[in-house]
């Protein structure tokens, strides 16, 4: 895993695509956080292998594709590493198709791109939701996850064209996801052994957290109506119960000392690397983030 310039990476993607098509992306993950939060600075790179880029717009399939085979003609390359690096065909089942994952020209193996896509709005996707892509080097997989809809929620703008999902709708969308400390393991390419999912995901929202008070001490104040509001927007059906159910993970994190150090460790060498926070500094985030928006959201 390399450190990267988030400002550079996003330079790049928005070099290579048409502006409907950097009109009709959201970035998500650590790209978006590194770059709300560092922009441009070159002394503060976060460490990442993927930009993870949402295409969020009903045309999902049309846009992915030309975006697919406007990025082969700029000489992007598929990463063909891993289970699920060789593309399909017409006979490989949705569910065992890739994704895109492509390497930006003259920087293989330093990030690649990946394609995701928005679910149908109004629908809680507990797994993950497939559309094929019919491209000129194979067959691929547009994939939604569940909750998705929220990173299209009120995306911040950049100087490139393309949109970012915001740090509070990421951190939303994580705590659902990740309702416990579930078994589910990864392996990270830094400690070169398994993690749990849930520890990396839970442990970027406190992450985000930290960083988010770093710039204004009380901006923690203005999530839970911000969390409304989108629930509403996006579920409204199920945005009561799912405000209450939020915070179950983060509890959990807290109160294992073991899956709380492992977090710590994944966000301190991931997004928090150029800021070094100790394990004390992050404990008291999740404290604060439990008072001041956790305990909020679940007031009457």
């Amino acid at each position: 895993m390399h450190s990267v310039s988030p400002g550079h990476v996003l330079w790049q993607i928005a070099e290579s695509l048409s502006p409907e098509d950097r009109a009709s992306m959201v970035v998500v993950g650590s790209l978006a956080a590194g770059f709300h939060f560092f922009g441009e600075s070159p002394e503060q790179q976060l460490r990442t292998k993927d930009a993870d880029c949402m295409i969020a717009t009903e045309k999902a399939v049309v846009i992915a594709t030309n975006i697919v085979e406007r990025l082969f003609k700029e000489n992007w390359t598929l990463r063909a590493e891993g289970d699920f690096g060789k593309p399909g065909n017409a006979n490989t089942p949705d569910a065992e198709l890739p994704v895109v994952r492509v390497f930006p020209p003259n920087e293989r193996n330093e990030w690649f791109l990946e394609l995701l896509s928005c679910p149908n709005e109004g629908t809680v996707a507990k797994g993950r939701q497939f559309q094929r892509l019919i491209t000129s080097q194979g067959h691929f997989a547009l994939c939604a996850f569940g909750y998705f809809a929220l990173l299209e929620y009120e995306p911040k703008e950049t100087p490139y064209g393309i949109r970012l999902a915001s740090p509070e709708m990421m951190a939303l969308c994580n705590l659902l996801h990740h309702p416990s400390i579930g078994p589910a393991v990864m392996k990270d390419t830094i400690a070169g052994r398994n993690i749990k999912r849930a520890n990396k995901d839970l442990g970027r929202v406190l992450a985000l957290a930290y960083l988010t008070t770093e710039g204004n001490s009380d901006a923690l104040e203005n999530w839970p109506a911000v969390w409304r509001a989108a629930l509403d927007a996006k579920f409204p059906d199920q945005a009561a119960s799912l405000l209450l159910s939020a915070g179950s993970g983060i509890r959990a994190l807290m109160a294992s000392e073991a899956d709380l150090m492992e977090a710590h460790w994944t966000a301190d060498n991931g997004l928090l690397v150029s800021k070094k926070v100790s394990l004390e500094a992050y404990r008291l985030t999740g404290m604060r983030f439990i008072a001041d928006v956790i305990e909020a959201i679940e007031a009457p």
